[in-house]
């Protein structure tokens, strides 16, 4: 099959491309934070904030947990958009088999090893007594989520790479949905507050590890390759975890940040770790909102990379650019002209209404802060300069968020706060400053 040409294509044929591949992932990705949402909602009606404390510190050592191997979906679309550009059939159903035998091996191998993390997790993030309590019988469900968690990433993924973006719409918006009517079926009708949650939570990952994989089954390429060819050897496995391994520390370099907010959160009270939860789900609303140009662009970033069309890839690079400035603009006039009043919607308990508001300013200036580094991720990871990305969150954590952190101590939460949007900002500039410097010497096809 012939490549198709893509340099030449005019602006409206690329921004139509471009949202035809944007829309449906921004549709998925937002159902993600929906399901925060309604987290948060069941739970922060009821009569004591240990319960939302409780999910938001569980939550966030899943998030920790799991993202530790959020290679298994970022790897992964950056591989199947180069191969898919070259038109490698093989290439592509390989690499599906392999990444997902390697997603059920890691994932069975969390279960097993759970206890000792779980715990660890807990102690470093420092909740209450009671909330911590809560907490742990949260983790001990969600745990069994593991496999099916990182299945879902590869799936993802791999859909992602292959430009098709209605599979991941409807297996996350389908199992999302599945969840959001579980949450409400054991925490307001049974009554199973956090526990509720967390069941909810595990037999929804599994539904969407299983209709991801019917999606893909009529995707595949046609190939003729044997089995054992398609399975590879334990060299081909070897590749993949060396091409992921920076991916794995710039993902846990975010994520231990993350933590160590929460962490900070909880100990200024439970009320701060409970405002903080309802903000920061506001934060992954905007995170996953604007991931949508984002993945995107690692598709059609990856396509251009595997066809080593320069001019296509410096074109979906600005058109990508544009499109993601003017979201971040409507999602800072939607928290600024509504934000009080989805607060409000999140929770009834007035003492965390008014902690969250207090903080609501913060939440202004994130959208426009983070959208350069949520758009340059997805750009380093069509091209896999994965080691690029590893040291641009490196610097942004140790060399700014750390030392501003510790110098704003005396603001209390706004200092916090502050240190994650200084966070944000340079992420977004050291990785913009790495893609000038390498388009200039043209290194991005070497």
């Amino acid at each position: 099959m012939p490549l198709p040409k893509l340099s030449g294509l005019t602006l409206p044929t690329l921004d139509r491309r471009l949202w035809a591949l944007a829309w449906p992932m921004m549709l998925t990705n937002l159902t993600v934070p929906l399901l925060g949402l309604v987290d948060t909602a069941v739970l922060g009606h009821l009569a004591s904030p240990e319960y939302l404390g409780a999910v938001a510190i569980g939550a966030n050592l899943f998030t920790l947990l799991y993202w530790t191997f959020g290679f298994m979906r970022m790897g992964t679309t950056g591989l199947a958009a180069q191969a898919y550009g070259r038109r490698d059939g093989f290439g592509q159903t390989a690499l599906l088999l392999r990444s997902l035998l390697l997603a059920m091996a890691i994932g069975g191998l969390l279960i097993l090893g759970h206890r000792p993390v779980i715990e660890l997790g807990l102690a470093l993030m420092n909740p209450s007594p009671a909330v911590a309590a809560l907490a742990a019988e949260y983790a001990a469900i969600r745990i069994w989520s593991a496999p099916a968690v990182l299945c879902q990433y590869t799936l993802v993924g791999w859909m992602i790479g292959t430009q098709f973006p209605r599979g991941p719409m409807l297996m996350l918006i389908a199992a999302n949905g599945l969840n959001i009517l579980l949450d409400v079926l054991f925490v307001t009708g049974l009554g199973w507050n956090s526990r509720g949650v967390a069941l909810a939570t595990v037999i929804a990952e599994y539904a969407a590890a299983g209709l991801g994989a019917w999606l893909v089954l009529g995707r595949l390429p046609a190939t003729r390759f044997r089995l054992r060819h398609l399975l590879g050897t334990l060299t081909d496995y070897a590749a993949l975890l060396r091409v992921n391994r920076y991916i794995l520390v710039r993902t846990v370099t975010l994520l231990l940040v993350l933590a160590f907010f929460t962490a900070q959160g909880a100990r200024q009270g439970d009320v701060i770790l409970a405002a903080n939860a309802v903000l920061i789900t506001f934060l992954m609303v905007i995170s996953n909102g604007l991931d949508g140009f984002a993945n995107a662009a690692e598709a059609m970033v990856g396509e251009a990379i595997g066809q080593q069309d320069r001019r296509y890839f410096r074109r979906t690079c600005a058109a990508t650019l544009r499109w993601s400035v003017w979201g971040a603009v409507l999602f800072t006039a939607v928290f600024v002209l509504a934000g009080p009043g989805l607060i409000g919607l999140l929770t009834s308990i007035e003492a965390v209404q008014h902690a969250a508001w207090q903080y609501l300013p913060w939440l202004w200036l994130l959208p426009l802060a983070s959208v350069g580094g949520f758009l340059l991720d997805g750009i380093f990871i069509g091209a896999t300069r994965t080691r690029e990305m590893q040291n641009s969150m490196l610097f942004s954590a140790v060399v700014v968020f750390l030392p501003v952190w510790w110098l704003t101590t005396g603001w209390g939460n706004h200092g916090l706060w502050f240190s994650l949007i200084c966070l944000m900002v340079a992420r977004a500039a050291s990785m913009a400053w790495r893609i000038v410097k390498d388009l200039q010497n043209d290194r991005w096809f070497t």
